[in-house]
Protein backbone atom coordinates (compact mmCIF):
# COMPACT_ATOMS: atom_id res chain seq x y z
CA UNK A 1 0.00 0.00 0.00
CA UNK A 2 1.27 3.29 -0.99
CA UNK A 3 2.46 5.83 2.02
CA UNK A 4 0.26 8.35 0.79
CA UNK A 5 -3.07 6.14 0.84
CA UNK A 6 -1.89 5.13 4.67
CA UNK A 7 -1.06 8.07 6.09
CA UNK A 8 -4.73 9.41 4.57
CA UNK A 9 -6.80 6.37 5.96
CA UNK A 10 -4.49 7.22 9.41
CA UNK A 11 -5.79 11.27 9.44
CA UNK A 12 -9.28 9.87 8.80
CA UNK A 13 -9.28 7.20 11.59
CA UNK A 14 -7.95 10.06 13.72
CA UNK A 15 -10.94 12.19 13.12
CA UNK A 16 -13.63 9.51 13.61
CA UNK A 17 -11.90 8.42 17.76
CA UNK A 18 -12.30 12.31 17.77
CA UNK A 19 -15.80 12.52 16.54
CA UNK A 20 -17.15 9.04 18.58
CA UNK A 21 -16.86 10.79 21.94
CA UNK A 22 -18.14 14.25 20.43
CA UNK A 23 -20.66 16.59 21.70
CA UNK A 24 -23.47 18.00 19.43
CA UNK A 25 -23.82 21.97 19.22
CA UNK A 26 -27.56 23.45 17.88
CA UNK A 27 -29.71 25.92 18.07
CA UNK A 28 -31.29 28.63 15.99
CA UNK A 29 -30.18 31.59 13.77
CA UNK A 30 -32.28 34.81 14.57
CA UNK A 31 -32.60 38.42 13.00
CA UNK A 32 -32.37 41.17 15.18
CA UNK A 33 -36.08 41.06 15.75
CA UNK A 34 -35.84 37.77 16.85
CA UNK A 35 -37.32 35.97 13.75
CA UNK A 36 -36.06 32.80 12.64
CA UNK A 37 -33.52 33.44 9.16
CA UNK A 38 -33.43 31.18 6.51
CA UNK A 39 -30.69 29.77 4.21
CA UNK A 40 -28.43 31.65 6.65
CA UNK A 41 -24.47 30.18 6.52
CA UNK A 42 -23.58 28.89 9.67
CA UNK A 43 -19.63 27.80 10.26
CA UNK A 44 -17.86 26.43 12.80
CA UNK A 45 -13.41 25.99 13.10
CA UNK A 46 -13.22 22.21 13.42
CA UNK A 47 -10.79 20.08 11.24
CA UNK A 48 -11.80 20.30 8.42
CA UNK A 49 -14.20 23.25 9.26
CA UNK A 50 -17.69 22.16 8.95
CA UNK A 51 -20.50 24.16 7.59
CA UNK A 52 -24.36 24.39 7.26
CA UNK A 53 -26.87 26.36 5.60
CA UNK A 54 -29.69 26.61 7.85
CA UNK A 55 -32.76 25.51 6.81
CA UNK A 56 -35.74 27.70 8.64
CA UNK A 57 -33.02 28.97 11.16
CA UNK A 58 -31.97 25.89 12.61
CA UNK A 59 -28.36 24.18 12.77
CA UNK A 60 -26.23 21.42 14.91
CA UNK A 61 -22.80 20.08 14.58
CA UNK A 62 -21.28 17.17 15.95
CA UNK A 63 -17.88 18.21 17.62
CA UNK A 64 -14.97 16.83 19.88
CA UNK A 65 -13.94 18.21 23.35
CA UNK A 66 -12.96 21.54 22.44
CA UNK A 67 -12.86 25.66 22.02
CA UNK A 68 -14.80 26.87 18.88
CA UNK A 69 -16.04 29.60 17.19
CA UNK A 70 -19.39 29.34 15.83
CA UNK A 71 -19.84 32.24 12.70
CA UNK A 72 -23.25 33.04 11.00
CA UNK A 73 -23.85 35.32 7.88
CA UNK A 74 -26.64 36.32 5.79
CA UNK A 75 -25.78 36.86 2.24
CA UNK A 76 -27.69 39.28 -0.58
CA UNK A 77 -26.18 39.42 -3.73
CA UNK A 78 -21.97 37.84 -2.74
CA UNK A 79 -22.67 40.73 0.03
CA UNK A 80 -22.69 40.04 4.01
CA UNK A 81 -26.10 41.96 5.33
CA UNK A 82 -26.32 40.27 8.71
CA UNK A 83 -23.69 38.34 10.64
CA UNK A 84 -22.88 37.24 14.16
CA UNK A 85 -19.81 35.28 16.08
CA UNK A 86 -19.96 33.37 19.12
CA UNK A 87 -17.22 31.37 21.28
CA UNK A 88 -18.12 28.14 23.06
CA UNK A 89 -15.89 25.53 24.53
CA UNK A 90 -16.63 21.67 24.88
CA UNK A 91 -15.54 20.08 28.00
CA UNK A 92 -17.61 16.82 28.18
CA UNK A 93 -19.98 15.17 25.66
CA UNK A 94 -23.39 15.86 25.45
CA UNK A 95 -25.74 18.34 24.26
CA UNK A 96 -25.16 22.24 23.48
CA UNK A 97 -27.76 24.87 22.57
CA UNK A 98 -26.26 28.36 20.85
CA UNK A 99 -28.81 30.29 19.50
CA UNK A 100 -27.43 33.19 17.56
CA UNK A 101 -28.64 36.60 16.72
CA UNK A 102 -28.18 38.51 13.18
CA UNK A 103 -26.63 41.96 13.90
CA UNK A 104 -26.77 44.38 10.49
CA UNK A 105 -23.81 44.43 8.90
CA UNK A 106 -22.51 48.30 8.82
CA UNK A 107 -19.27 47.66 6.95
CA UNK A 108 -21.09 48.60 3.62
CA UNK A 109 -22.51 52.19 4.92
CA UNK A 110 -19.44 53.43 6.56
CA UNK A 111 -18.70 55.26 3.43
CA UNK A 112 -21.68 56.62 2.64
CA UNK A 113 -21.67 58.21 6.32
CA UNK A 114 -18.71 59.28 5.68
CA UNK A 115 -19.45 61.21 3.17
CA UNK A 116 -22.53 62.26 4.76
CA UNK A 117 -20.72 63.53 7.96
CA UNK A 118 -17.88 65.48 5.80
CA UNK A 119 -20.71 67.19 3.87
CA UNK A 120 -23.09 68.10 6.87
CA UNK A 121 -19.33 69.43 8.32
CA UNK A 122 -18.58 71.33 4.94
CA UNK A 123 -22.24 72.52 5.30
CA UNK A 124 -22.20 73.63 8.64
CA UNK A 125 -18.83 75.49 8.30
CA UNK A 126 -20.66 77.14 5.03
CA UNK A 127 -23.79 78.45 6.87
CA UNK A 128 -21.33 79.48 9.54
CA UNK A 129 -19.17 81.56 7.58
CA UNK A 130 -22.49 83.11 6.00
CA UNK A 131 -23.36 83.81 9.19
CA UNK A 132 -20.62 85.65 10.76
CA UNK A 133 -20.46 87.66 7.04
CA UNK A 134 -23.54 88.55 7.72
CA UNK A 135 -22.81 89.77 11.67
CA UNK A 136 -19.79 91.86 10.28
CA UNK A 137 -21.93 93.52 7.42
CA UNK A 138 -24.66 94.52 10.06
CA UNK A 139 -22.17 95.90 12.24
CA UNK A 140 -20.11 97.58 9.58
CA UNK A 141 -23.31 99.48 8.29
CA UNK A 142 -24.16 100.40 12.02
CA UNK A 143 -20.67 101.85 12.82
CA UNK A 144 -20.22 103.44 9.07
CA UNK A 145 -24.05 105.09 9.96
CA UNK A 146 -23.02 106.34 13.45
CA UNK A 147 -19.87 108.06 12.04
CA UNK A 148 -21.75 109.95 9.19
CA UNK A 149 -24.67 110.74 11.66
CA UNK A 150 -22.11 112.11 13.86
CA UNK A 151 -20.03 114.16 11.31
CA UNK A 152 -23.69 115.59 10.42
CA UNK A 153 -23.99 116.47 13.39
CA UNK A 154 -20.75 118.11 13.93
CA UNK A 155 -20.96 120.14 10.33
CA UNK A 156 -24.65 121.33 11.88
CA UNK A 157 -23.03 122.49 15.25
CA UNK A 158 -20.55 124.06 13.49
CA UNK A 159 -22.63 125.84 10.70
CA UNK A 160 -24.85 127.12 13.88
CA UNK A 161 -22.12 128.52 15.49
CA UNK A 162 -20.81 130.43 12.60
CA UNK A 163 -24.41 131.46 12.69
CA UNK A 164 -24.34 133.24 15.97
CA UNK A 165 -20.57 134.44 15.42
CA UNK A 166 -22.46 136.47 12.45
CA UNK A 167 -25.29 137.23 14.40
CA UNK A 168 -23.14 138.62 17.26
CA UNK A 169 -20.63 140.10 14.79
CA UNK A 170 -23.61 142.25 13.33
CA UNK A 171 -25.03 143.49 16.80
CA UNK A 172 -21.16 144.02 18.24
CA UNK A 173 -21.07 147.62 17.01
CA UNK A 174 -24.38 149.07 17.80
CA UNK A 175 -26.10 146.63 20.24
CA UNK A 176 -26.50 148.73 22.81
CA UNK A 177 -28.41 151.24 20.18
CA UNK A 178 -30.44 148.08 19.69
CA UNK A 179 -31.67 147.96 22.95
CA UNK A 180 -32.74 151.20 23.21
CA UNK A 181 -34.25 151.39 20.07
CA UNK A 182 -36.65 147.78 21.17
CA UNK A 183 -37.34 149.94 24.49
CA UNK A 184 -38.54 153.17 22.90
CA UNK A 185 -40.95 151.10 20.54
CA UNK A 186 -42.32 149.39 23.59
CA UNK A 187 -43.42 152.82 24.43
CA UNK A 188 -40.68 153.22 27.24
CA UNK A 189 -41.25 149.91 28.99
CA UNK A 190 -40.33 146.47 28.02
CA UNK A 191 -39.26 142.80 29.99
CA UNK A 192 -35.19 141.73 29.48
CA UNK A 193 -37.12 138.95 27.85
CA UNK A 194 -39.12 140.60 25.10
CA UNK A 195 -35.63 142.14 24.40
CA UNK A 196 -33.42 138.79 24.62
CA UNK A 197 -36.32 137.65 21.59
CA UNK A 198 -35.60 140.64 19.60
CA UNK A 199 -31.87 140.82 19.84
CA UNK A 200 -29.92 137.22 19.18
CA UNK A 201 -27.49 137.18 21.21
CA UNK A 202 -26.88 135.23 24.28
CA UNK A 203 -28.32 135.80 27.36
CA UNK A 204 -25.07 136.53 29.36
CA UNK A 205 -24.23 139.24 26.67
CA UNK A 206 -27.80 140.93 26.90
CA UNK A 207 -27.46 140.69 30.75
CA UNK A 208 -24.14 142.89 30.22
CA UNK A 209 -25.12 145.52 27.81
CA UNK A 210 -28.25 146.21 30.28
CA UNK A 211 -26.00 146.67 32.77
CA UNK A 212 -23.95 149.11 31.39
CA UNK A 213 -26.96 151.19 30.02
CA UNK A 214 -28.28 151.22 33.96
CA UNK A 215 -24.89 152.56 34.82
CA UNK A 216 -24.71 155.00 32.21
CA UNK A 217 -28.24 156.29 33.14
CA UNK A 218 -30.05 155.28 30.07
CA UNK A 219 -32.07 152.94 31.37
CA UNK A 220 -33.58 152.06 34.90
CA UNK A 221 -34.28 148.39 35.98
CA UNK A 222 -37.16 147.10 38.31
CA UNK A 223 -36.85 143.61 39.46
CA UNK A 224 -40.71 141.93 39.26
CA UNK A 225 -40.96 138.12 39.91
CA UNK A 226 -38.51 136.29 38.43
CA UNK A 227 -37.86 138.72 35.59
CA UNK A 228 -36.91 142.31 34.75
CA UNK A 229 -38.74 145.21 33.64
CA UNK A 230 -37.05 148.08 31.79
CA UNK A 231 -37.23 151.75 31.89
CA UNK A 232 -36.09 154.31 29.51
CA UNK A 233 -35.15 157.16 31.42
CA UNK A 234 -36.37 160.63 29.69
CA UNK A 235 -33.54 163.14 29.50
Amino acid sequence: MPKSKLAMYLFAALLLINFVNAATIYGTVYDFSLKKVNNARVEINTMPKQFIVAQNGSYAFNVPNGAYAIKAQLMQKNTVIASVQENITIKQDGTYILDLILFPDIEEGIEDISIDINENIAEAKSNKILIWFVILSALAIVLISFYYFKKRKKQKKETISIEEKKTEEKYEGDSLEHIIKVIKQEGGRTTQKHIRKQIPLSEAKISLMIAELEHKGVIEKIKKGRGNILLLKKK
